[in-house]
């Protein structure tokens, strides 16, 4: 394996979102975005209960990329204007493809606020290339427990595959450009090599623990916690100097212009103007304030 040079690294800084304080290792003032990957948030861990729940995002629309939460912790209640209504838990995954557009809303289940608990979760944003950004928009929700795991050969390590490939293991997710996704887990000291498609731009989120990568460059929470690659070799290696979680994302560039406001990511100004008008004409559905 000829590992690949490490191209930046990066810190994961608190921002403020509304009610909510939460990291943004994507975008900062390094690194604008991982083409096609323009937004990463972790939000959490956060203690939910009844008389605190500020994670709470009433129906809101999206339009021209896809929207995806890694659920590590907690309960969230999912709904949209196609019609789905899913409960998803800790490690499952929602992929949302909002395409010409789709209206969501999500936060803590009932059940979750009134016993109480941590929540804590990774919340992406996919982009779609100019050709898909007006496809009908698309729901997944997989478990936990129906991802294929890649196992490392020391037995220390867990590659969970939720989308593209890794080897012979294939993710469940069904993507609409060449994209993987693995969540891994590494007890401390674990040594993991993982491939690295050349074509792909490439990043490697920190979300727990600390590891040394090619070993060069650490990892740690607080400090350094994002790392993306050249696309000079065809893999990179990882050491566990604590039990850690990550999160690896590769995808095929699109190298397009990309005109974002709010909840929109499309091409061009005229674009958003016409995504603004189409929401408020409801041309991207209807969703109730409340479930039921």
């Amino acid at each position: 394996m000829k590992r690949a040079s490490v191209k930046q690294l990066g810190q994961s800084p608190f921002v403020n979102m509304g009610p909510i304080e939460l990291r943004q290792p994507i975008p900062t003032r390094s690194i604008e975005m991982v083409d096609p990957f323009v937004l990463l948030h972790h939000y959490g861990p956060y203690e939910i209960s009844a008389e605190s729940n500020p994670f709470d995002l009433g129906p809101h629309p999206h339009r021209g990329f896809e929207p995806i939460t890694f659920l590590i912790q907690g309960e969230q209640l999912h709904r949209d204007s196609l019609g789905n209504e899913s409960v998803v838990k800790s490690g499952d995954v929602q992929w949302t493809t909002a395409g010409r557009g789709i209206i969501h809303a999500e936060g803590p289940t009932k059940e979750f606020v009134e016993r109480s608990g941590t929540l804590e979760g990774i919340q992406l944003w996919l982009n779609l290339p100019a050709s898909k950004k007006m496809i009908p928009a698309n729901y997944q929700h997989v478990r936990d427990e129906d991802f294929a795991v890649f196992q490392g050969e020391d037995g220390l390590s867990a590659v969970q595959v939720i989308a593209g490939q890794l080897g012979e293991t294939p993710g469940k997710i069904e993507t609409q450009t060449p994209v993987n996704a693995y969540m891994i887990k590494l007890q401390k000291g674990a040594e993991l090599n993982l491939p690295l498609a050349q074509s792909h731009y490439s990043l490697l989120y920190l979300l727990h623990g600390a590891v040394n990568v090619n070993e060069q460059y650490n990892l740690m929470e607080k400090a350094d916690q994002l790392v993306t690659f050249e696309q000079d070799g065809d893999g990179f290696s990882l050491k566990a100097t604590a039990d850690a979680q990550l999160l690896f994302l590769s995808g095929e560039p699109f190298h397009e212009e990309i005109a974002s406001w709010g909840p929109y990511v499309m091409n061009t100004q005229t674009e958003i103007m016409e995504a603004l008008r189409d929401y408020q004409m409801g041309k991207m559905g209807y969703l109730s304030v409340t479930a039921g």
